[in-house]
């Protein structure tokens, strides 16, 4: 890291552990969405890292965003995921979409007033984006007319969503191969409602709730990339979010450690604390390598973006080993803790809970060892 990396880093960190952490265990237990936090990452320019200058970024690279997402989950694994998917979803706007969009989209984004979603899965679809059924229909009037419904979607009902990207099939219903475009539909959009939160097992104080479209009412000013080819923009926007996930998962590790070890110190068994025990030196040891093997593969995936690499490989290989190793840290951690380790009151169970989804979403951990498979040049029987 260079000097203002580390400066970056401190003071997120400080950030982190004064006013994130404090809160996560009561945000979880309500499953709420704190909006006041959220708002703050962007008053301290956590939000803006990635994005140009001219909508209010710090002209930052995917490298320093690692660095801001690693310290935020590694005090609130939910609150980084709702930061990361914001990010990405941002990102790919600013990417792909027109200029009329990115005015409208990503001041407020970038500033962290507001929080955005990319909304791809279905009910019956998810790492087949071939499969989606969610349709939008040109109209007599030159709009078109979204109909379907997206499930398990971050971000989509917080008091500050702004839009949210949304792929849907806009090929004939005759024609023999499915073409998709993806579209930026503003929160509140005639026809869009949200449903009911979800109960979930981890995540609970980010945002997450089912989308439907009832003749959703939008214009060619919403598409962002080209009608019909909206899939590989999607596809190239969880490229981003792999790398992001990965990286929660990687700070939710590293918390997983620093817990171990000071209980390790501080709980006394057997005339002693119970790190004197080889078998607890074992358990933290290998929390240990796990962390540092996670660091440097995210850390290599998000240099390579920023010398502007195609690394698909790394990419998938990051997000396959960070989310695999985040959930075994917290199982390992919560063996040091012992029976303390199973109650709701200690932090590492939080952790478990939490890491659990990341080895399933923007990609599951069994369609990661798909592409690092196809970019070895082997016949994976998928593009």
């Amino acid at each position: 890291m260079s000097e203002d990396q580390k400066k970056l880093q401190e003071t997120i960190a400080a950030f982190a552990r004064a006013e994130i952490a404090p809160r996560a265990a009561s945000l979880d237990r309500e499953a709420r969405f704190p909006v006041d936090l959220y708002v703050k990452l962007g008053e301290l320019g956590i939000t803006a890292i990635p994005f140009e200058e001219k909508w209010g970024g710090l002209g930052l690279g995917a490298f320093d965003a690692v660095i801001a997402i690693e310290e935020i989950a590694r005090a609130d694994q939910s609150l980084a995921v709702s930061a990361m998917v914001s990010m990405a979803t941002g990102l790919t706007l600013s990417r792909f979409g027109t200029e009329q969009q990115k005015e409208r989209f990503l001041p407020d984004i970038v500033a962290g007033r507001r929080i955005c979603a990319i909304a791809g899965t279905e009910p019956d679809a998810g790492s087949d984006t071939a499969g989606f059924k969610t349709t939008a229909r040109r109209t007599a009037n030159a709009g078109w007319s979204m109909n379907g419904q997206k499930a398990f979607i971050t971000n989509s009902g917080t008091d500050i969503t702004s839009f949210a990207l949304v792929l849907a099939v806009t090929s004939a219903p005759t024609a023999e191969r499915k073409s998709f475009t993806l579209f930026a539909v503003p929160a509140k959009t005639k026809g869009f409602t949200v449903g009911e939160a979800y109960r979930k097992m981890g995540w609970r104080s980010s945002d997450t709730h089912p989308m439907f479209f009832d003749d959703c009412e939008l214009a060619d000013a919403d598409v962002v990339g080209e009608v019909d080819k909206g899939r590989i923009v999607l596809h190239r926007g969880y490229q981003q979010a792999r790398l992001f996930l990965a990286t929660c998962s990687l700070g939710l590790a590293q918390a997983s450690l620093d817990h171990a070890v000071a209980y390790a110190k501080e709980r006394h068994a057997f005339g002693g604390p119970i790190g004197r025990l080889q078998l607890i030196q074992d358990m933290v040891a290998r929390i240990s390598v796990r962390v540092d093997a996670a660091r440097l593969l995210v850390y290599k995936a998000a240099w390579l973006v920023d010398r502007g690499e195609v690394a698909l490989k790394e990419l998938a290989t990051a997000k396959y080993y960070a989310t695999e190793i985040g959930s075994e840290c917290a199982d390992l951690a919560i063996q040091v803790h012992g029976g303390f380790g199973f109650m709701e009151d200690c932090p590492v169970s939080r952790y478990y809970r939490d890491n659990r989804v990341c080895t399933i979403g923007d990609g599951s951990s069994q369609i990661q060892l798909l592409l690092i498979a196809r970019e070895l040049g082997l016949d994976v029987g998928f593009n």
